[in-house]
């Protein structure tokens, strides 16, 4: 079994597809061949998914084994509308096989697969499964996104407690776009009181490779 990296986050629009680009350029540059699947995303339209495009084409220009490789390898569970993935598929069930063909797919071109959720880790997948359980089911080394503004340190220890309560094997690292003179202010000293290793996405990003490669 390969590497797994699953990217998490506090919410949706926080940057996982951003930080997950960055995850890629640092492991592909230490020689690393990479890898990436979004196993479900939404809002896809006419086929385009926009995630999954987006990591498609920076995969195919890092490793070129995924010349062969198409959107649909990448993104093997696709929806419309622009929802939760429970509402955009009316309840669908999880079809955990075909997440597990894609990545036995992908695992094979690659020495590290970076897998990309969707929303937060209480995203409803079906009426039984969260985006948490689908962490858990693949047991990947996991990397909590959280941003910077007011109030994230409420959805931060909310997430990470979240993880902790299923034993899953997590980093938090923090995407400050734009926030870091407010975060360093208003929530920094606490996160700092508690211990945090007050990692940014944007700086530390070869600390949190190293880090999330030994999880």
């Amino acid at each position: 079994m390969k590497k797994q990296i699953f990217v998490t986050a506090t919410n949706t629009d926080i940057g996982k597809t951003y930080v997950t680009k960055l995850l890629l350029k640092e492991y592909a540059s230490r020689g690393f061949r990479v890898g990436a699947i979004k196993p479900i995303e939404t809002g896809v339209v006419n086929g385009f998914c926009p995630d999954g495009k987006e990591l498609l084409s920076l995969v195919k220009e890092l490793n070129k084994e995924f010349k062969n490789i198409s959107v649909d390898d990448i993104v093997p569970i696709q929806y419309k509308l622009a929802a939760a993935p429970f509402v955009a598929s009316n309840n669908t069930l999880l079809d955990l096989k075909k997440i597990d063909r894609a990545i036995q797919k992908l695992e094979k071109l690659c020495d590290i697969l970076i897998v990309e959720g969707a929303g937060g880790l209480y995203v409803p997948i079906d009426d039984k499964t969260m985006m948490i359980d689908l962490i858990n089911y693949l047991d990947a080394s996991t990397l909590l996104v959280s941003h910077c503004s007011l109030g994230c340190i409420n959805d931060t220890l909310l997430s990470k407690k979240a993880l902790e309560s299923k034993g899953i094997k997590h980093l938090v690292a923090f995407n400050p776009r734009g926030n870091e003179e407010s975060f360093a202010e208003v929530s920094a000293p606490y996160f700092e009181h508690l211990g945090f290793n007050l990692l940014k996405v944007n700086k530390n990003i070869d600390t949190i490779c190293d880090v999330l490669y030994n999880l």
